[in-house]
């Protein structure tokens, strides 16, 4: 008996029973009588959809031959078009056969594991060594591949870093393990308070290197600083316990070898990652705690100072000489007529111009080096990665800086003209009680002002600050210039300690520019708008010819002012102006 008829009516009775699905839309279940992809789909991602969704003219039967393989991209739009864009789907185009598609990563359509699964994570390097098999041995290795193996789904694996779909080469600065954006990838581990809690990871590791020298230049735009895998590895990262890592501190020296040729060769380089107040040597936290009480100690009484004598002479001028200055004026006691004291030699006007130029640029590519995202330091980053102005600026400067305090030691050395105007500048006993009276009566704790000598503390306050200041700005500053060679010689933490003096320097020198010298040249009502000294020689300040008052034992004859300004016994310049 033929079983041919039995075989129909079976399968009419089965097309009777998928009718109800059919005009839903073609249940799994139904397929899966005949199909054992429904089996398949039940564990999959896809277990939600209808199998019409992917598969049209299915309630044909038999079915077309001819219906296209479902496209992955008609659902999933954005993750075909970043797969377009990167190196696979390039390599696709080029009509490389081996270049993997959605199905070499994920599966067939119907056994797709969801990403989000631990079971899928911990196949992922498995996925990626099919094509980059030395690369996956080397992961499996690593921490992170190794806390994969355990079960740590936080763990990263190969997409982690290179992205999902949108895999770019390294070499395009759009690709996460581009070398300007590896601290930002290692950052959403390793800059993550919860796993570094539930890990126990260091959480300072990001945020240290970010203030770092290396931080600071790569956060500018350079490309060939060191970031998070120039020391610590790309595929192969291994504890610093790792007798076998590059980080451990028997392998230091060799890492940091290859930019900084001998560093750690004859002394322990000492802790990388520092960030104030934890892991850094204790000497920088003192060399801290030192500029942060004398910063505002110092800033704080020269502007006490400048604001009490600002106060004093807007009163005088003001309210007490409306009407005596007039009669002052009128019986001749002003030298209105008269030019004024002469201040700068020829040689020194073009010292304090060289010293002016370089001390601005100086400032501004220092700071512009340790705050590269600020408005001001903007313009000296459009050619950073090429030129890389900051740093180029601010060696020139510097060469210029010393340069011309190369030439004031050998002037004074060669020209005793200079060197008789510079004796006046010699701190002198009576500077203190100077600048003491004069600091009390600018508080308002003395009502007499004292006789104050024609280079007296304010002059030599200034002139000695910028002797102090050159000697520590430029031998930290040639420190930190050579580095690689400094690092052969010395541990790492004496560049930490030149680095911090150098900073914390340069904010003192800053400030008191703008405190203390700014005050005397710009604001002080004497000279306001501008004391031209620097420009002429001659100060713009008038002084009555005789004092109205004088402090107990001030000078009051010409020839004691002049002894007492003068102790050395040197003559005072003569006020017409001098040859060069």
């Amino acid at each position: 008996m033929s079983t041919r008829p039995i075989s129909i009516a079976l399968a009419f009775a089965a097309l009777l029973l998928a009718w109800p699905a059919w005009a839903k839309g073609t249940n799994p279940l139904v397929c899966g009588s005949c199909h054992d992809q429904g089996k398949k789909l039940r564990n999959s991602a896809h277990a939600s959809l209808q199998c019409s969704t992917c598969h049209a003219r299915h309630e044909q039967y038999p079915h077309p031959a001819d219906i296209p393989k479902p496209a992955c991209g008609s659902c999933h739009a954005r993750e075909a078009q970043d797969y377009s864009q990167s190196v696979h789907g390039q390599a696709a185009r080029r009509g490389n056969a081996s270049a993997p598609d959605c199905s070499v990563c994920h599966g067939s359509a119907h056994e797709v594991v969801s990403t989000t699964s631990a079971e899928f994570r911990k196949t992922v390097p498995d996925t990626c060594g099919m094509c980059h098999a030395d690369i996956a041995e080397q992961y499996r290795s690593s921490v992170h591949g190794q806390a994969v193996a355990r079960g740590v789904i936080e763990a990263p694996v190969c997409t982690t870093c290179h992205g999902e779909h949108a895999i770019l080469a390294p070499q395009n600065a759009a690709s996460p393990v581009h070398t300007t954006n590896i601290p930002r990838t290692c950052a959403q581990c390793h800059a993550n308070v919860e796993l570094d809690r539930r890990f126990g990871l260091p959480p300072d590791r990001v945020l240290s290197f970010q203030t770092s020298i290396h931080g600071l230049a790569l956060k500018a735009g350079s490309e060939t600083v060191a970031n998070c895998a120039s020391c610590h590895g790309v595929h192969d990262i291994l504890s610093s316990s790792d007798p076998k890592s590059t980080i451990n501190p028997q392998n230091l020296a060799t890492t940091c070898g290859k930019c900084h040729p001998g560093a750690g060769s004859r002394f322990a380089l000492g802790p990388i990652h520092e960030v104030p107040g934890g892991g850094e040597p204790r000497v920088v936290g003192w060399v801290r705690a030192f500029y942060l009480v004398t910063i505002p100690f110092v800033i704080g009484l020269m502007f006490l100072h400048n604001v009490g004598d600002w106060v004093r002479k807007l009163i005088q001028r003001r309210i007490t000489w409306s009407s005596a200055a007039a009669g002052a004026v009128l019986r001749g006691e002003f030298r209105t007529s008269e030019p004024g004291e002469l201040r700068m030699l020829p040689f020194e006007r073009v010292e304090h111009v060289l010293l002016l130029l370089s001390f601005i640029v100086l400032a501004w590519t220092g700071f512009a080096l340790k705050y590269p995202d600020t408005w001001w330091a903007r313009p000296l980053l459009i050619w950073e990665d090429g030129l890389q102005p900051r740093g180029l600026l601010h060696r020139i400067a510097a060469v210029v800086f010393m340069v011309v305090a190369g030439m004031h030691l050998v002037s004074l050395i060669a020209s005793g003209r200079l060197r008789r105007h510079w004796q006046e500048l010699w701190p002198r006993i009576s500077d203190a009680r100077e600048g003491l009276f004069n600091f009390a009566y600018n508080l308002g704790l003395r009502r007499a002002p004292p006789q104050l000598s024609s280079h007296g503390y304010i002059e030599k306050a200034e002139y000695w600050a910028v002797v102090w200041g050159t000697v520590i700005m430029a031998s930290t500053g040639l420190m930190l210039w050579a580095n690689k060679f400094i690092l052969r010689w010395v541990p790492k933490s004496v560049l930490d300690v030149a680095n911090a003096v150098h900073f914390y320097e340069a904010v003192l020198a800053g400030l008191a520019i703008v405190v203390w010298h700014f005050y005397s040249v710009i604001f002080d009502p004497d000279v306001y708008p501008m004391e031209t000294a620097w420009l002429t020689g001659r100060s713009v300040k008038r002084k009555p010819r005789e004092a109205a008052e004088t402090e107990e034992g001030a000078p009051e004859s010409p020839d004691e002012e002049n002894a007492a300004v003068n102790p050395a016994g040197a003559k005072k310049i003569p006020d017409e102006h001098p040859p060069n």
